[in-house]
């Protein structure tokens, strides 16, 4: 009997983060393969699609353009508006948290915005704010805003009636109520928030740039060699844009396993 408790514990600890790695990784490299097989076996035209080992030779050889148009658009456009968005989201949830009234009105003008497509909102907010990154990280704040903000007023009312209860019972004031209880109790839904905003706040800063962009940035690439028929170039872009979403996302989901430890979500192997 411990025997067979030992495999069970093994299987569900040490083995599964392998597995967790081993299959993505064998099936995609079996999709580029694939892929490679068709373009090359069937000679598909680079213009409609190229070959995975084009798109990395494209992709070693604009190495220097690849970095300066991923520092425009992530670091300048994306991260920069993802940290003010999720900041005044965090400072208005707090406010309405406090007001009744404030909440009712936020929440459905909160769900109307997020229904907005962007290509409606992107060139007003750069004819407001310009060709350069300011325009881009204001998008990028609209699309993350509302999405926080949601999450986090909900999480701050997650607590039942009870725990809130026992607070009052200890004398606990608003803040202290707040920092021990209800913040913490909120953590999930606050990380559920930020990780939907990762993926939005990179969409929301490529699709600005195609409304107007100085001479460099992931979105203006992208629209400038469509046009030259670059198809390569266009998918290395791509690959950087999926690399850095992909890590973005990861560190945000790291950054939530280290806070909300005690989450049954997180909770594995037990």
């Amino acid at each position: 009997m411990s025997y067979v408790n030992l495999q069970v514990a093994n299987s569900d600890g040490r083995d599964q983060p392998i597995s967790r790695l081993f299959v993505p990784t064998v099936f995609g490299i079996g999709l580029l393969l694939f892929w490679e097989g068709i373009v090359q076996g069937m000679g598909v035209p680079g213009v409609i699609l190229p070959a995975p080992s084009a798109i990395w030779a494209a992709f070693t050889a604009s190495t220097d353009i690849l970095w300066l148009d991923f520092v425009q658009t992530f670091v300048k456009g994306a991260l920069s508006g993802y940290i003010i968005g999720a900041a005044a989201a965090f400072l208005v949830a707090l406010v309405a948290d406090a007001s009744d009234f404030l909440r009712r009105g936020l929440l459905p003008v909160g769900n109307f915005m997020a229904a907005l497509p962007i290509v409606g909102i992107a060139p007003i907010l750069v004819m407001w704010f310009g060709f350069d990154w300011q325009s881009k990280a204001a998008v990028v704040v609209v699309m993350v805003f509302f999405p926080i903000l949601v999450n986090t007023v909900e999480g701050l009312r997650a607590t039942d009636r009870m725990q809130r209860d026992l607070m009052q019972t200890y004398a606990a004031s608003y803040w202290q109520s707040l920092f021990k209880l209800r913040l913490p109790a909120a953590m999930p839904f606050i990380f559920n928030g930020l990780k939907i905003a990762t993926t939005l706040a990179l969409i929301g800063a490529i699709v600005a740039e195609f409304f107007g962009s100085p001479i460099r940035g992931m979105g203006f690439r992208i629209s400038t060699e469509v046009g030259r028929l670059a198809l390569d170039m266009v998918w290395a872009e791509i690959l950087v844009a999926a690399i850095a979403g992909s890590a973005f996302y990861g560190i945000v989901a790291l950054i939530e396993r280290r806070v909300t430890f005690w989450h049954p979500s997180q909770r594995r192997g037990r």
